[in-house]
């Protein structure tokens, strides 16, 4: 086991490139150690990171064993370069994907190592494992460029300015550059003419130019803008150009807890992060992308548009929604840490807070984007009369833990947000909605909060009737405009969660027992949550230094996974989309609090 993880990088030492439609991982070391194509979804091709490097990487680096190694994008872009620091020399990888004109089109990874100062020998080891690892690909020669193929599997191709050679079905090459010398490899589908060694220098600059395009929508000006936008360009990798939809994170089975089971498949796009997605996105004038993910949210509502009970918690790019959990045995788990699954059971959980999640997002959107169809406004009339009917009832939460389902008080919360979100978007639309039952289900949600939540004996709300017990979900109170920031009640609550679940800033999402094995970390996105609850709450000085303290936990890129352990590394499948949604938020806020602007309303 110390062999393994003595081989394997931690996450945090970890850049992403990506085209929209696949991502890759590429380590400090020059690995590109988890790689899934052509699409997020799509079995990995290198695997390294949750095994050796047999389950296939794609190693490029300099002989310079004790070079000091440094990871940037290069400035407003999703191009990453990795950079070795020695006496004998300095040289750089600059790794990309191209952003293809055809969202079809396979995607390709295109790496250009250059010697900036010096001299060294660098070498290339490429072994592409198909199918998770579990395929026998073979690599062959063909011409100057070396093949991969495996029975069943899409075939690829890698390309090189070099002569390759293979090696144990490796593409291998050793040469030596000096300065100003490089040397450029490309690997994508066989039958692609784009992938060809020698036009690295266009590809770079076609692929900074739509980077930087795109960043120029942006509308913040505030604090923190280098972290805001890094979070924008991090989500904007997540986000399918075809479909519209944001993945929660490019990985699977990285562990939320060292060494133990906790190790999920998170390639999907969860409903849940719909008003998050289209917040962050609208907040900082990215209209397109938060246009194109409602889009994507409706067309999974049109499909359970006669049985709203059928929306689901989460979905697959192309709107699958069995995504049936298997584990991959054959591969021992980063650090250790087993079973490494792909596909997700919690699509067959029963998550009420999913419909306040979509209905805030709608209203968003409508108040923001475009507005709502009159067909997309008959689908909202059923899933709020579904939340009507079922919002009493007993579900699994947003944690979605695998035991009895409970009354939890977070269900409650979403299911009074569908509702005021379907009230106020009606009236403000002046759409036709039955007013009077829409009310009164309101205000019994509400009354059956502060009536069966609020737990008089330990003063403050609970996670769930019959318990005194806090979880993180309970941050978003006020942030969903449930109850007032400041008032008395939601402050006892605050403080109990301070006192519960926050550790150095870093906020664990429960304490209690989840019917899994070992204690996961705390959770980034709960811990910007509560940042912007101190700044709503008008403690700005204590939001501001968490906040501070928050992004230092960030990589040396800025990017974060989904946890943290208690000494701040990183947790999780990364980066982690609802991270760096909750980071925008709080940023947002916590900046517009800081210069001192007035607000017209606030909880």
């Amino acid at each position: 086991m110390a062999d393994i993880q003595n081989q394997q990088m931690p996450i945090e030492a970890h850049g992403i490139i990506g085209d929209m439609r696949s991502a890759a991982l590429v380590a400090d070391s020059g690995c590109v150690d988890f790689f899934c194509w052509p699409d997020f979804d799509s079995p990995s091709i290198f695997s390294a990171l949750l095994d050796t490097p047999e389950a296939g990487v794609f190693q490029l680096a300099p002989d310079l064993p004790g070079a000091r190694r440094q990871q940037l994008y290069l400035p407003d872009t999703n191009v990453l370069q990795t950079r070795w620091l020695d006496e004998q020399a300095v040289v750089e990888c600059t790794d990309l994907m191209p952003i293809n004109t055809d969202v079809d089109a396979a995607p390709r990874l295109v790496r250009n190592i250059r010697v900036i100062s010096g001299s060294t020998t660098i070498r290339l080891r490429c072994r592409v494992r198909h199918d998770y690892s579990r395929a026998e690909t073979v690599a062959e020669v063909d011409g100057e460029d070396v093949l991969f193929h495996a029975p069943g599997q899409p075939s690829l191709r890698l390309s090189a300015s070099q002569a390759l050679s293979v090696d144990d079905n490796c593409a291998v090459a050793e040469f030596e550059l000096r300065e100003g010398e490089h040397a450029e490899f490309v690997l994508g589908a066989p039958d692609d003419p784009l992938v060809a060694a020698g036009a690295c220098e266009h590809c770079l600059q076609e692929t900074l130019r739509y980077w930087r395009r795109w960043m120029k929508q942006s509308n913040y000006r505030g604090r923190w803008r280098e972290m805001v936008h890094r979070s924008a360009l991090a989500l904007k990798l997540l986000t399918s150009r075809k479909h519209g939809g944001i993945i929660a994170a490019a990985t699977y089975g990285l562990p939320e807890a060292p060494g133990g089971e906790r190790n999920w498949d998170y390639r999907y796009t969860w409903i849940r992060d719909a008003s998050f997605t289209v917040y962050a996105f609208m907040r900082l004038g990215f209209s397109d992308e938060a246009n194109a993910f409602m889009r994507w949210v409706r067309d999974r509502v049109d499909d359970c548009s006669e049985t709203p009970a059928h929306l689901r918690i989460l979905y697959s790019l192309r709107g699958q929604h069995q995504l049936p959990e298997t584990s991959l045995d054959h591969l021992a788990g980063h650090g250790g840490a087993r079973p490494v699954r792909i596909g997700n059971e919690a699509h067959e959980q029963t998550q009420l807070d999913i419909f306040g999640e979509l209905l805030d997002a709608v209203y968003l959107a409508n108040k923001y984007g475009e507005a709502i169809s009159h067909e997309g406004w008959k689908h909202v009339v059923g899933i709020v009369d579904q939340v009507c009917d079922s919002w009493q009832q007993k579900d699994v939460g947003i944690w979605e833990i695998r035991g009895e389902e409970q009354h939890f008080l977070h269900s409650r919360l979403m299911c009074w947000v569908a509702l005021d979100r379907a009230i106020r978007l009606a009236q403000k639309r002046s759409l036709p909605a039955p007013f009077a039952r829409w009310n009164d289900e309101r205000q019994a949600i509400h009354d059956d909060i502060w009536n069966n939540f609020w737990d008089d004996d330990c003063g403050h709300f609970v996670q769930r009737i019959g318990c005194q017990d806090v979880d993180g979900s309970m941050l978003l109170m006020p942030l969903m405009r449930f109850v007032a920031a400041t008032d008395p009640r939601w402050l006892a609550t605050l403080e109990a969660i301070e006192q519960q679940l926050v550790r150095d800033g870093m906020v664990y999402r429960y304490r209690t027992d989840d019917g899994l094995e070992g204690e996961e970390g705390s959770f980034i996105a709960c811990s910007f949550w509560y940042v912007e609850c101190l700044a709503r709450a008008g403690r700005l000085e204590k939001a501001h230094l968490e906040f501070e303290q928050l992004l230092r936990y960030a990589n040396p890129l800025g990017l974060y996974a989904e946890e943290l352990d208690r000494r701040g590394h990183h947790l999780g499948n990364t980066p982690q989309a609802l991270s760096h949604l909750a980071l925008i938020s709080a940023a947002s806020f916590l900046d517009h609090r800081l210069s001192g602007e007035r607000t017209t309303w606030q909880p």
